[in-house]
């Protein structure tokens, strides 16, 4: 390119035009070229927009993530956001297809910790046809353990919104079909009334009356019943997760347990034999019951078309399947040594020894069993007596000059225990001093017991003239004694009552 200041011949400018200026570009700028500043500006520009969207460095991770199951994912994508009560706390950071089961991990702000293991997901939409969806939270009760960093909310506790296509697709023409003819049986079912050759073998109460009249009376019994299985329905959930799955599992090991037993099969066979012969004898019922299969049968054919129809969805779930099914021959070779170990287990020389034991001491056991009801009924009736009779009765602190405010089993022992210490002859002097009483003052005379034939009265020395007795000993008869009556029925014993009462003593003052 030609220079405009040169001359010809290579010159130099004019003396009278001004220098170049080297900061504009193009007259001998040296500085930095302009595209470096446009980039700069397009980079500055790119990062402060995508700051502003996503709000986070890319090389910054979560503090904290966890990991929901659901049943599928519907549309939800990366980066969509996690709510609690509206409030943005976290996004969507992977999801990934296990099985059946779709998992999705979110990571949560510090803002909305903690997360319970009681939590609740469910993947909602924020517009009405459906689009931008996100995970509604709800973290849980405060009284129940917190899920750790990286831990898992199951599909128990998640759930997926309803898509449009799901409610469109829901009813087709052939369903509704199906559906409105099993509406029209099930209808006629409900309202035919029966004929008297019908209710031959139906229940006296049921006899005349419609089925949808059975099932209103149904309604009358059958609450207690559906309190009862609800019951049982709850508990074969179990505790834990997969409780119930685990006993299914343990039930089938079981039953193939009791395929390798042929000789206890056998006897199965051999009681199923009995258990034929007894329908046998009742041929002529099963006849009538089996004249009425053929009606059966033609009600049950349109239920059969409808089967049919629901086929296919049958086979694309076998094909969904086979993937778990291919994966049964690796499961069975791992299980193979465990299912050696539990035959050797079920040998001679262990269990299958200690069960034959058993089945010998059986009868003896059964025997002894029987002999010892009697002793267990009289252990009954001592125990009931023990335990309504005699322990209020000896619980009953004894109101009289000398209590001690305890009760009288235990002044029993505490007599028992003294006793026993002032009748011990461990020093010089002997029982006398400690046991044996006498002398005093004041004279005494009593009645001679046994009577005499000069002297009817015997005299002593005492310390004071005893001032009665209690309680009083009837004179001449022994207390009541009722054997007919069980002990346990008889009423506690009023100890301070009148029977308690002091009387007069037969120790009086004798004149010298």
């Amino acid at each position: 390119m030609r220079n405009p200041f040169a001359r010809s011949g290579g010159a130099r400018p004019h003396a009278s035009r001004p220098a170049p200026d080297a900061r504009i570009w193009g007259r001998n700028y040296t500085g930095p070229a302009p595209w470096i500043f446009g980039l700069l500006i397009v980079l500055l520009l790119a990062i402060g927009s995508y700051l502003a969207y996503t709000k986070e460095l890319p090389w910054s991770t979560p503090d904290y993530e966890i990991t929901a199951t659901f049943e599928n994912s519907a549309t939800l994508r990366l980066g969509n956001p996690v709510r609690i009560a509206g409030v943005n706390v976290g996004e969507v950071t992977d999801l990934a297809l296990e099985g059946d089961v779709a998992k999705v991990s979110f990571s949560i702000d510090e803002e909305g910790l903690p997360i319970h293991s009681d939590a609740e997901v469910e993947i909602r939409p924020r517009l009405f046809l459906e689009g931008n969806f996100f995970l509604d939270l709800f973290p849980g009760s405060p009284g129940t353990p917190e899920i750790a960093n990286g831990g898992d909310i199951p599909v128990t506790q998640t759930a997926t919104a309803v898509q449009l296509d799901e409610i469109l697709t829901a009813l087709q023409e052939p369903d509704r079909r199906g559906l409105q003819e099993l509406l029209e049986g099930y209808g006629t079912a409900l309202t035919y009334q029966p004929t008297g050759g019908d209710d031959i073998d139906q229940d006296p109460i049921v006899a005349g009356e419609s089925a949808a009249k059975s099932l209103n009376d149904a309604f009358v019994y059958g609450g207690d019943a559906g309190r009862g299985a609800a019951v049982v329905n709850t508990a074969l959930l179990g505790e834990n997760p997969h409780d119930l799955s685990g006993f299914v599992k343990g039930l089938g090991t079981t039953f193939g347990k009791l395929a390798s037993v042929e000789d206890d099969l056998s006897d199965l066979i051999t009681n199923f034999n009995v258990f034929t012969g007894a329908l046998a004898a009742e041929s002529e019922n099963l006849s009538l019951t089996i004249a009425e299969l053929g009606p059966t049968l033609a009600e049950t054919e349109l239920s059969l078309r409808h089967l049919n129809d629901a086929l296919p969805s049958v086979r694309a779930l076998a094909i969904v399947s086979r993937p778990g099914i291919q994966e049964l021959p690796e499961t069975i070779d791992a299980a193979t040594p465990w299912l050696d170990q539990a035959r050797l287990l079920m040998g001679a020389d262990e269990l299958g020894g200690l069960s034959q034991l058993l089945r010998d001491a059986s009868p003896g056991l059964a025997t002894t069993a029987a002999a010892t009801r009697p002793l267990f009924k009289e252990q009954t009736a001592l125990a009931r007596c023990t335990s309504k009779v005699l322990v209020p009765a000896g619980d009953i602190v004894i109101d009289d000059g000398f209590s001690v405010d305890e009760p009288n089993y235990r002044e029993f022992f505490y007599a028992t225990v003294n006793l026993a210490g002032e009748s011990q002859g461990f020093d010089g002097n002997g029982p006398y001093v400690r046991f044996q009483s006498g002398g005093g003052p004041q004279l005494l005379q009593a009645p001679e017991p046994a009577g005499g034939l000069k002297n009817n009265v015997v005299f002593g020395n005492g310390l004071a003239v005893p001032g009665g007795v209690q309680p009083v000993v009837p004179a001449g008869q022994p207390p009541p004694f009722r054997p007919e009556v069980p002990c346990a029925d008889n009423p506690v014993p009023d100890i301070n009552g009148p029977a308690a009462a002091v009387g007069p003593s037969d120790l009086t003052a004798a004149t010298p």
